[in-house]
């Protein structure tokens, strides 16, 4: 494979579907262009994942689940999976634009801790008989794909982000991520 080629996971959202999704009638879509102003071109870029299997004890029972963190900082929303992404879920994919892995493995079972504990507090605090969770980091790490869009005039650029495995826009944590990688 040649060096620019990553494994990702596959699109559920493609190119014609996010310009779409950009250019929706929707309230909050005609209130960002006409905050920001017309859509002006849209990219794809990838984002690496680590894949974590975590074990935990709620009622009295063991529970595995596989995560996903990015491994850029950590500040992207988790990916839970039922099972290990296989070759069906997954494809190769020619591309710079991909962001490179920068999270050092301490830092980054701390931030999966963190966030993980906060998944289960939603689910129910007062059902966690330990807060001990057991964090493996498997061998794989995938690359989740986003739609990049680029609204404005002239210079002035303002960015939407669109993940394209859960298929919904991402909010200002998300654009703040991009926008950093961008202008690196």
């Amino acid at each position: 494979m040649a060096s620019n080629t990553i494994q990702t996971l596959k699109p559920n959202v493609s190119q014609q579907e996010a310009i779409r999704a950009f250019r929706s009638r929707s309230l909050s879509a005609a209130y960002w262009r006409l905050r920001s102003g017309p859509l002006q071109r849209i990219a794809d870029v990838y984002v690496p994942f680590s894949v974590y299997r975590v074990r935990y004890e709620m009622n009295g029972a063991a529970t595995t689940r596989i995560f996903a963190m990015d491994a850029v900082h950590g500040a992207l929303d988790l990916y839970e999976f039922p099972r290990i992404p296989d070759a069906e879920q997954l494809m190769h994919v020619e591309t710079r634009n991909r962001l490179h892995p920068r999270l050092e493995s301490g830092v980054a079972e701390d931030r999966l801790r963190t966030k993980v504990l906060r998944v289960l507090f939603q689910q129910g605090f007062f059902k966690l008989r330990a807060f001990q969770l057991e964090i493996e980091r498997l061998p794989l790490e995938i690359h989740l794909p986003y739609w990049l869009a680029f609204y404005g005039y002239g210079q002035a650029a303002r960015l939407r982000v669109m993940d394209a495995v859960r298929r919904r826009i991402e909010g200002g944590k998300a654009s703040a991520f991009f926008e950093e990688w961008l202008a690196a």
